[in-house]
């Protein structure tokens, strides 16, 4: 795998699309003291390499119902089935982000859902009905105090390894 060295340049273009994915180049290069060309060829190297995995538009859960925010933890019965239960949760839509992780758990949940009733439905019907999961434990966000992409103003020189898809 081929590495790509960013540089100061690249760690600004990087903060600023976190901060605004939609920024345009031009405006990207005129804080950059660069051409739009310039940035332009050093979005595709950095997209082309993996650092870059495309951009979204982010919806605020609450504007569109969905007023439940709870994260789950999953302990399975049998620990190296971790690959099934995962591909039975990606078909719920109402889990956002699913992490093998370390710990009493072995998986854990981000869930959005319209109300209690709803997240109870998902529990009990869908999540603790897949084949392998012993049980669950489930916290309900009372307020989200922020929330924010990966922080890239402030980091020196780093080698980044080309993700192979």
């Amino acid at each position: 795998m081929a590495n790509y060295q960013i540089d100061e340049i690249d760690r600004k273009i990087l903060s600023f699309l976190v901060g605004n994915a939609r920024m345009p180049y031009l405006e990207i290069a005129r804080e950059c003291n660069i051409s739009g060309a310039a940035i332009h060829q050093r979005v595709k190297k950095m997209e082309s390499s993996g650092i870059i995995s495309g951009s979204r538009m982010v919806i605020k859960p609450a504007a569109i119902g969905l007023n439940v925010c709870a994260f789950i933890s999953v302990n399975l019965s049998e620990d190296n089935k971790y690959p099934e239960v995962v591909a039975a949760l990606k078909h719920v839509p109402e889990i956002v982000e699913c992490h093998f992780v370390t710990g009493k758990a072995a998986l854990f949940l981000k869930v959005y859902c319209f109300d209690n009733e709803h997240l109870m439905n998902i529990l009990i019907n869908t999540i603790q009905r897949i084949p392998y999961v012993l049980s669950t434990d489930t916290m309900i966000s009372l307020d989200e105090a922020f929330s924010r992409e990966v922080w890239v103003k402030d980091y020196k020189s780093t080698s980044f390894k080309t993700i192979t898809v």
